[in-house]
């Protein structure tokens, strides 16, 4: 069973993509060794369309809010260094959520509840349109503090400055929690008692738990009877998130909706697999409390927004367009010293719309409309057949800064080799253990992205399809292990189902984002995301590909592909 990194000939076929046809020439290739070397401090690795300040750390996405004809996103900033640490609430805003303009940082450590660091909040709209931010402080003693924080100037449509209260902290660890496990507050909602509620991360005796607590005011908070939620599953909740989502349609809602056409989203982040994960419910008005569909006390079968890299992520209600908006934030793979070379670490994922899927069992994300305004240069292909073994070349479009959309048909699903369910448990191993070299019945088919021009570095973004009792199961791979020749940077195989009846739709759609060192990947309209950070040294040497390829043994249809170079938005840029 041959690697891809040794298969002597993989018949490629080498396309012109143009709304009037395809022209192909086969030829056989093989393996070589790189003779090239490239620095990790290249531009080349810097994003061009995904947010990002111009220098230094960045983490967790804080406070994203519309306000005023304005989106703003606030971020975990070290103004000073390329490592964590002074943290700070850095600060941009936009009007297309495409460009943005820096502002000066918004909160900075400064008071007592908060000297030693202002970490991850969320903003919320009080009643007059009245925005305000509230945060965790780490504090003289380096307890975690929720405080509160308002803008200094509302006729300011650019928010620049804000006022912390001296009557900080508003909620402090006491009774039991643990100092150094409670934080992120989430943003609050209205309840029909006119009280407000909002929830704070926490980890109490060993179980992940969403703390919850009352006010009438927005200032004197006391904490609930019961907490929002709590689970045996898994250990500290970091950035929850909690908001309603309709039963039927994309709409959004704003945050202190409920009806019995609502679900609620209940999300975590978690240490344990540096993921954001989420259980779908109700809200239960009477007992404050989330109510899961499915209890289920082990992360490990609880849902994901993205199966990839991907953490730490904050929603907001965009008013203006009935939405509601995912941020994420992705961290590097590479290392410390590679950040300090480079003089950046962190990005955040592209903005996502984000809803319920029409089944009812899991959300939905899709890049925001606005993204499409930067496609340029497009290339078509329409019914084409990839055979066994094939392997054809997307040309027409910048390798390294691309949108793809393309849509596989698979004429026979009999062939399907037989489903084992104990593959649910650890997808990632199946793609690591049948990875885009090892032949099979459907599958494996994809993509090969940021690609050498002999395959010693790519990243590949693959399905197989396998039948199972009374249906078929589709699982999408995302394969880092090949993608850099960099010996330092974190190279992992992620993986996950996709929740499809592809006899039904009879075809399996799959969007990816490229951009230099991120690869965001939509399966299924947005059912399964998978997010990588890849380093290939092919990026700085310029000799950069893009592949389409079948290595199952049934011959695949690409009933339709679409390929856009994507220009570069205006983000940060110093001296504005």
């Amino acid at each position: 069973m041959a690697s891809l990194h040794s298969i002597l000939c993989f018949f490629c076929y080498s396309f012109v993509l143009a709304s009037n046809g395809a022209a192909a020439s086969r030829k056989v290739f093989t393996f070589q060794e790189s003779q090239e070397n490239s620095s990790i401090a290249s531009n080349q690795y810097r994003t061009a369309y995904h947010f990002q300040p111009p220098k230094n750390w960045m983490n967790d996405p804080n406070g994203p809010m519309y306000y005023n004809g304005i989106y703003h996103l606030f971020y975990q900033y070290n103004p000073f260094s390329a490592v964590w640490g002074n943290i700070t609430w850095g600060h941009s805003t936009s009007t297309d959520l495409i460009n943005w303009t820096p502002q000066d940082p918004a909160i900075k450590p400064s008071k007592p509840f908060d000297i030693n660091g202002c970490w991850t909040g969320s903003a919320t709209i009080l009643p007059g349109n009245k925005p305000v931010i509230l945060y965790t402080g780490s504090d003289t003693q380096n307890r975690q503090v929720q405080n509160v924080a308002f803008p200094k100037n509302l006729s300011d449509p650019f928010l620049r400055e804000w006022m912390k209260p001296d009557y900080n902290p508003l909620m402090e660890p006491v009774d039991g929690i643990n100092a150094s496990q409670f934080r992120d507050p989430m943003t609050a909602w209205h309840g029909s008692d006119g009280h407000w509620r909002v929830a704070v991360g926490a980890e109490i005796e060993g179980n992940g738990t969403a703390i919850l607590y009352k006010s009438g005011d927005f200032v004197h908070w006391m904490r609930a009877a019961s907490p929002l939620h709590t689970s045996r599953g898994s250990g500290m909740w970091e950035c929850p998130d909690f908001y309603p989502v309709l039963s039927k349609g994309r709409q959004g809602l704003d945050t202190s909706e409920n009806s019995k056409d609502v679900k609620h989203v209940l999300k975590m982040s978690l240490g344990e697999t540096h993921s954001d994960h989420y259980m779908l419910g109700r809200y239960d008005l009477e007992k404050d409390i989330f109510v899961p569909d499915k209890m289920v006390d082990d992360y490990r079968a609880w849902l994901r927004y993205d199966y990839g890299n991907f953490y730490a992520s904050k929603t907001f209600f965009d008013v203006k367009k009935k939405r509601r908006i995912l941020w994420a934030w992705l961290n590097e793979s590479d290392t410390k010293a590679d950040g300090l070379l480079k003089g950046w670490q962190g990005i955040q994922a592209v903005p996502r719309t984000i809803w319920l899927d029409s089944n009812g069992r899991q959300l939905v994300q899709w890049p925001v409309k606005e993204l499409e305004s930067l496609r340029r240069n497009g290339a078509h292909l329409h019914n084409t057949e990839i055979k066994t073994g094939g392997l054809f070349e997307i040309k027409g479009v910048k390798a390294s800064q691309a949108n793809i959309e393309v849509d596989f048909e698979l004429p026979n699903l009999e062939i399907a080799k037989p489903f084992d369910p104990s593959w649910l448990i650890d997808p990632p191993k199946l793609c690591r253990d049948e990875d885009a070299s090892v032949q099979g019945g459907l599958g494996p088919f994809g993509l090969l992205i940021l690609a050498s021009h002999n395959l010693e570095e790519h990243t590949a973004v693959f399905f197989r399809v396998y039948k199972a009792h009374n249906r078929h199961m589709v699982l999408l791979c995302s394969d880092q292990r090949r993608s850099s020749l960099r010996p330092e940077v974190d190279k992992p195989a992620y993986g996950s189902f996709v929740d499809i009846d592809i006899k039904k739709e009879g075809k399996i759609s799959l969007r990816t984002l490229i951009d230099h060192s991120v690869v965001e990947s939509f399966a299924g309209g947005g059912r399964t995301c998978i997010t990588a950070r890849v380093y290939p040294e092919v990026l700085v040497t310029g000799d950069i590909h893009l592949y389409a390829f079948n290595n199952g043994t049934e011959t695949v249809k690409v009933s339709k592909l679409q390929a856009w170079d994507m220009a570069k938005p205006w983000i940060n840029v110093e001296g504005e």
